[in-house]
């Protein structure tokens, strides 16, 4: 077939320019290249996640009344989530990278953690640590920022600056652990917690003794994000010794 076709443009070069003329400025639809696709999507309640250098991604969808969310991550350090609850009370979700530490707080020389995040402007829901135990007895939130109509546990201790931040403290129990709340005075996206010293406040309080710490958890505590909001982790890293 196409020796046949190039005899015909010998026999008549004039047909064959306008011809090929008519190729040259019809133009050509480029194609887009698909999204690349992220390590891991869940849209799974209890969704779980663990990364080559360790953390565990938790989609953690627990409170009553949850709309949808979904989780995405493409490493232990860059992860979100999209999350749809309807504009009502009570928490329905704690989506969150974890990683183990499983030391006594008394041998800890340090334990510190980065962290910067992406958070939307409307809908109700606290940026926050959340730092157990082992025998999850005990829970330590620290919120770095949150917004809307939400509130930690418990009754106000005051105002501490510890770890690089100033908090307002809060002491509670939910029926199943005590809960200690630090509420950053400003709210931040980014920054680094000095962990330690506030595991040693408390302790120094005598609100617990001879722990060992757990789990250090960083996510989004959401109580309403009516239509849609995203959530993004852009850097999270824990460091103990």
């Amino acid at each position: 077939m196409a020796r046949r076709m190039l005899s015909r443009f010998l026999l008549a070069p004039a047909a064959a320019g306008a011809a090929l003329a008519g190729l040259l400025i019809t133009p050509v639809q480029a194609t887009a290249a698909p999204a690349a696709a992220h390590a891991w999507t869940s849209s799974d309640q209890w969704g779980t996640y663990t990364t080559s250098d360790g953390y565990t991604l938790y989609n953690n969808i627990w409170g009553s009344g949850a709309g949808t969310q979904t989780i995405w991550a493409d490493s232990s350090s860059t992860w979100g989530v999209t999350a749809d609850h309807p504009a009502t009370g009570g928490v329905k979700s704690y989506p969150n990278a974890k990683k183990v530490v499983n030391k006594p707080l008394s041998s800890l020389r340090t334990l510190t953690s980065g962290y910067n995040v992406s958070v939307p402007s409307g809908g109700s829901y606290n940026t926050s640590y959340d730092i157990w135990d082992t025998d999850y007895d005990y829970e330590i939130m620290l919120w770095v920022n949150h917004n809307g109509a939400v509130g930690p546990l418990g009754s106000q201790q005051g105002t501490v600056s510890l770890g690089g931040s100033q908090w307002t403290v809060h002491k509670g129990d939910n029926g199943s652990n005590q809960v200690f709340s630090f509420l950053r005075i400003s709210d931040s996206s980014s920054g680094t917690v000095n962990i330690l010293p506030i595991l040693d406040w408390i302790e120094g309080q005598g609100w617990w003794h001879g722990e060992t710490v757990g789990d250090v958890q960083l996510g989004y505590e959401i109580t309403s994000s009516p239509g849609g909001l995203d959530f993004t982790t852009n850097s999270f890293r824990v460091s103990s010794s």
